[in-house]
């Protein structure tokens, strides 16, 4: 096996970790579950997941549970501290709460009362083409609108090739890294004309995670019946099915940040939902070079659930 293939594969198998360890939150997750999951020695694991991450696994894991858990506290009123511990896999409450302070340096309650009082200020969500985005809020806070529907999807299989970085990086590789999904999803005869979806997937929430760290899956859905092959490159997962908030939106490039903030500060606060435990993606409708005006017909998703009082 060539360098790059090893290497490849060697990314195939972290991502399908990370994609692991998303999935299990509420669990306690131990180094040998996650071994199997990645196929290496318990014994040499850890050290290749750091190695492959820049970051050591304990970290990852808590990283990524104190991120969920600041998104809960934010925007998650309807449940309480005891709520949000056994859904990020604590013990209890108060096992929970030590964490927290240990990671940010506040009490989870605090946190949640300076958000909620701080929030009263209009803030943006999204980090896509930011300044653009400030420059427009001030004098018009929603410059594009679409129609939402609520819908609900069933779960679907999709191949993904994966990008960990800023949105910035991610703008600037992203050509490479669809026609690298086409070709080995092609070369896998996954391609059915009318039948993928051509997805993005955003693993973290801009508003509280680290900018260098933002992990992006660009997706192709796969009709049923078909065989996949993770070959290295392509990874595969479920696209969570159940209740969707679907933005409908024609926008140009430099939009999208602007469609997100309509849907979660517009939309979402106004709609008798808050979003459910999983991940927004966006689904690509068609090609934008093929018009004039290079036009880019997207729906954006947006996990819910209906508001408990």
């Amino acid at each position: 096996m060539s360098n790059k293939r090893c290497n490849e594969e060697y990314k195939r198998r972290i991502h399908k970790v990370q994609d692991y360890i998303e999935g299990h939150l509420d669990q306690t997750i131990s180094i040998e579950e996650l071994s199997i999951v990645a196929g290496f020695s318990k014994y040499h694991f850890s050290r290749i997941f750091q190695e492959m991450l820049q970051e050591p696994l304990a970290h990852y894991v808590n990283r990524i549970r104190m991120e969920r858990a600041v998104f809960l506290l934010a925007h998650r009123a309807d449940k309480n501290m005891t709520d949000i511990a056994y859904e990020l896999g604590f013990t209890d409450s108060a096992v929970f709460s030590r964490a927290f302070k240990n990671y940010y340096g506040v009490s989870p309650r605090e946190y949640r009362q300076e958000y909620s009082k701080n929030c009263k200020e209009i803030f943006l969500l999204s980090e896509y083409n930011k300044n653009t985005a400030e420059k427009e809020w001030a004098g018009n806070p929603f410059p594009v609108t679409g129609k939402i529907t609520i819908e609900t999807l069933k779960e679907k299989t999709m191949v993904y090739v994966r990008h960990t970085g800023t949105y910035e990086t991610l703008a600037k590789e992203y050509a490479n890294l669809i026609e690298t999904l086409f070709v080995h999803a092609a070369r896998q005869q996954l391609l059915v004309e009318g039948e993928n979806w051509i997805l993005a997937i955003y693993h973290d929430n801009p508003e509280f995670g680290q900018e260098t760290q933002f992990r992006t899956s660009l997706g192709l859905t796969v009709p049923e019946g078909l065989s996949i092959q993770e070959d290295g490159v392509l990874g595969k997962v479920e696209l969570e099915g159940g209740m969707y908030a679907v933005g409908h939106f024609q926008l140009q490039p430099e939009q999208y940040g602007d469609a997100w903030n309509y849907m979660y500060q517009e939309w979402l606060t106004n709609s008798g939902y808050v979003p459910r435990n999983s991940y927004p993606f966006e689904v690509y409708r068609n090609n934008p070079n093929d018009n004039e005006k290079h036009i880019c017909e997207v729906d954006i998703y947006v996990p819910i659930e209906p508001i408990l009082f």
